[in-house]
Formats: C-alpha cells, sequence, structure tokens
C-alpha cells in the first residue's frame, strides 16, 4: 500500500465535513467507534456530523477500510489529549477508528447492553467482563481478527510512508480519565511489537501468570463436530497458530487463569499454544498422543 496526496491508494475515500489544515503526524491514536456495528454506520457520522469531529480512517468488523481525510490533514478525533506533555493531540497525530460497541454493562441473563441500547449475547460474541485502572470495570466485545489485520497493514504503509510518525497510542492513553478506548482486550503491545520488531511481551506475561504442570497430564479436545483453535497467548484477540480437531489427545505444559478464563498451555503439531480449558476434558495417560493435521471448522 503507498499514498499519494495523502490518500491511500486502493481505498475508499470519501473527505469528511471537518477537514482540518495541514500537519506534520508524529504519533497515531487509536479509537473504538463506541457505535453500532452495521457496515457504514459509523462511517458515515465521522464523514458528516454537526459535532465537529473527524478522522483519518475507519475499520469496519469485517476489516474494510475506508479513509475521511488526508494523512498530512488535521482530523478532530482526540478532543482534548496531551502526549509526554504536549497537549493537542489532533495537530500531530494521525487517527484510527475500530467499529466497536465499546464499553457495556450487563443486562439480564447472558447479555450485554451498549451505552445506545443494543444488546448482544454475552457468549456469542465472546465479550469479556474485565476491570482495569485506566477503563474502569465493563463488558467488553473483542476486535475481529479482520480487523487487526487491517489495522497492522494500515499501520506499516503509514510507517513507512511517513518518517516523522514515532509511536502507536491510543484515546484512553492521551485523555486519561476522559476516554476509554481502545477496549482492554485490544492487543496494543503486540500490535506495537509487530510494527517496531520487539518482542511481544504478551508471552511473557503469559508465562508469569501460568504454572507448569506434570509432564503426564493429558487432555481430550471436545468441540463436537468441529476445531479448537490453539492461540499463542491466552487472548480471544487475533493470535490463532493452529485449529485442533474434536477428540484429539494433546498434552498440557502449562495452566492458567487470564481475564476471568481459565486456559490451558497445550502442545499439538510441533508447537505450544493456549486452548480454553472448557472445551477439554482431563483423561488418564493411556498411550501416545495424536498430533494430527491441521483441519478446518468452527473455532472456539
Amino acid at each position: 500500500m503507498g499514498f499519494e496526496d495523502g490518500i491511500l491508494d486502493g481505498v475508499s475515500f470519501a473527505r469528511a465535513r471537518w477537514t482540518g489544515g495541514k500537519i506534520l503526524p508524529e504519533i497515531v491514536v487509536l479509537h473504538d467507534t463506541a457505535s453500532r456495528l452495521a457496515k457504514g454506520n459509523a462511517a458515515a457520522y465521522l464523514q458528516n456530523n454537526d459535532a465537529k469531529v473527524s478522522v483519518h480512517f475507519v475499520i469496519e468488523r469485517d476489516g474494510s477500510l475506508k479513509q475521511q481525510v488526508p494523512i498530512d490533514r488535521r482530523a478532530n478525533h482526540a478532543g482534548r489529549s496531551s502526549y509526554h506533555g504536549r497537549s493537542g493531540c489532533n495537530g500531530f497525530s494521525i487517527g484510527i477508528e475500530l467499529v466497536n460497541p465499546g464499553k457495556m454493562q450487563p443486562h439480564g441473563q447472558g447479555m450485554a447492553r451498549t451505552w445506545y441500547g443494543e444488546t448482544f449475547d454475552i457468549e456469542e460474541n465472546g465479550i469479556q467482563d474485565v476491570e482495569t485502572a485506566e477503563h474502569g470495570r465493563g463488558l467488553w466485545m473483542p476486535h475481529t481478527e479482520a480487523q487487526i489485520g487491517a489495522v497492522v497493514g494500515l499501520l506499516r504503509a503509514l510507517f513507512d510512508d511517513i518518517h516523522t510518525l514515532e509511536d502507536i497510542t491510543t484515546h484512553w492513553y492521551v485523555s486519561p480519565g476522559r476516554k476509554v478506548d481502545t477496549n482492554p482486550l485490544f492487543p496494543l503491545e503486540h500490535i506495537r511489537s509487530l510494527i517496531f520488531g520487539r518482542e511481544d511481551p504478551a508471552l511473557d506475561q503469559a508465562e508469569e501468570r501460568s504454572f507448569a504442570v506434570s509432564t503426564e497430564e493429558l487432555v481430550e479436545i471436545e468441540v463436537p463436530g468441529g476445531c479448537l483453535n490453539m492461540r499463542r497467548w491466552p487472548s480471544f484477540n487475533p493470535n490463532v497458530l493452529a485449529e485442533i480437531p474434536d477428540r484429539t489427545v494433546v498434552p498440557v505444559v502449562r495452566q492458567g487463569n487470564f481475564a476471568g478464563q481459565s486456559w490451558l498451555c497445550v502442545q499439538f503439531g510441533g508447537q505450544q499454544g493456549w486452548i480454553v480449558s472448557r472445551y477439554a476434558s482431563p483423561i488418564a495417560h493411556s498411550g501416545p498422543v495424536s498430533t494430527g493435521p491441521i483441519s478446518k471448522g468452527d473455532p472456539a
């Protein structure tokens, strides 16, 4: 991907009503739209509204990308903000919005409710109850793998083209106490490690917060007719290493609790990864372990 006159090649561009003057970007600020998930809903509002807000890019749930402000022009995405003592981040940043419902609250049995009244099934949407000092406690919906892939691709294009860019941050970081996006499930440090070539801190955190188990412990995967995702670290954010078929027996290496979920680190297909423990049943050690070929199926 490349840019011409500040616009990304091959991407839909509709100029935002609130497009400002020239800037020299130094940071990228990531946001959640805290909006309805219907494709085009958030983008239409950000492109033309009376609240005087705008953004450079919008990433839909399916990973499709829309640009609304050239990368060398100001967008009104950060509001009152400060980055390392420098106020007014709109004047030196690029804003990227990821479509997401934002912070939710419990609403009856197994449901989560958004600020705008829409409800989502917690289990069906992978919604998690998480509390951090920066976000407070809430129910949060993970970003899709397509969104994470799109934001990584866009960030690589931006850092290749804009040599003044120095960092990737979030709205909650530049507007602490006022904003909570991106939500706490967003894999910021993983993405930064991909862009800046650093070691991924999530791997060390998983090691520190788990414990080794007996070398004799085995579990059998239980996802009738499907496969279970084995992940690089214990999180539902995009990090799938392989898919383990139903009824496959795998050895357990480590165990831990993360964001209220019990996870197992297992050995499969010549590599180690994490699975949700509720989809695996302990079995007695009774012979060789199956590490069959990776096959497709409904991910868990």
